[in-house]
């Protein structure tokens, strides 16, 4: 998740497997027309071409056809598409020269409006308050942000976006947005809406029993 701009994200270069080509749309109807069989708890839609998770559930069943792979249908598909963006970088932020974690700090910044201390950064970009102080550093001596202490407590600081931040964070934001579009442009907008309503259910279930400092 794009925690500095609010949206599911993800991006790159890399291509992803199994997926159409960035840049062709076809109507729902047309996607897997004939339909999806279940093999197992495996689904196989004849309309597409198989994923790399779909070959790990057919050597499971294989070898251990008393198996449920249900769960491996989803975690494995989740993790496998989280890695390859991982591994692809996002093309708009790298020519910014900036990190995803780097962005999501500044577009907290940015969309929340005012200043916030480290550990509401660290609440906000879902990171350790250890990570967060690393990404301050690095861009405070770019000048993107900078820190204030606090009147009533030293201990405490602020962080606000400089001009040159917020300049930064209104150019590149529109430009990463057209890049996750045209990722997830195998999709019809149908497609998209459901699966991000999926995702949504999936992610409210899990904060509330698994969140943790992803660092």
């Amino acid at each position: 998740m794009t925690a500095g701009n609010g949206r599911g994200a993800a991006a790159g270069d890399e291509d992803t497997d199994g997926r159409k080509a960035v840049g062709s749309r076809a109507p729902a109807a047309a996607v897997g027309a004939v339909g999806p069989r279940r093999v197992g708890r495996e689904t196989v839609d004849h309309g597409r071409a198989s994923d790399t998770v779909a070959a790990v559930v057919r050597q499971w069943h294989a070898v251990r056809p008393d198996i449920d792979t249900g769960p491996m249908e989803i975690i494995g598909r989740v993790n496998r598409c989280a890695a390859l963006l991982q591994q692809a970088e996002d093309a708009p932020l790298r020519r910014a020269g900036l990190t995803r974690p780097e962005f999501d700090v500044l577009g907290t910044l940015r969309r929340t409006g005012h200043e916030l201390t480290p550990g509401e950064i660290a609440r906000e970009t879902f990171s350790s308050g250890a990570a967060v102080t690393k990404r301050l550093k690095q861009l405070t001596e770019r000048g993107l942000v900078e820190r204030r202490g606090d009147t009533r407590d030293r201990r405490v600081a602020h962080v606000r976006l400089t001009d040159a931040g917020r300049d930064l964070v209104d150019a590149v934001l529109p430009e990463q947005l057209t890049y996750e579009t045209a990722v997830l442009s195998g999709l019809d907008d149908q497609e998209q809406s459901h699966l991000a309503s999926l995702l949504g259910e999936l992610l409210i279930q899990l904060e509330g029993r698994l969140r943790t400092p992803r660092g």
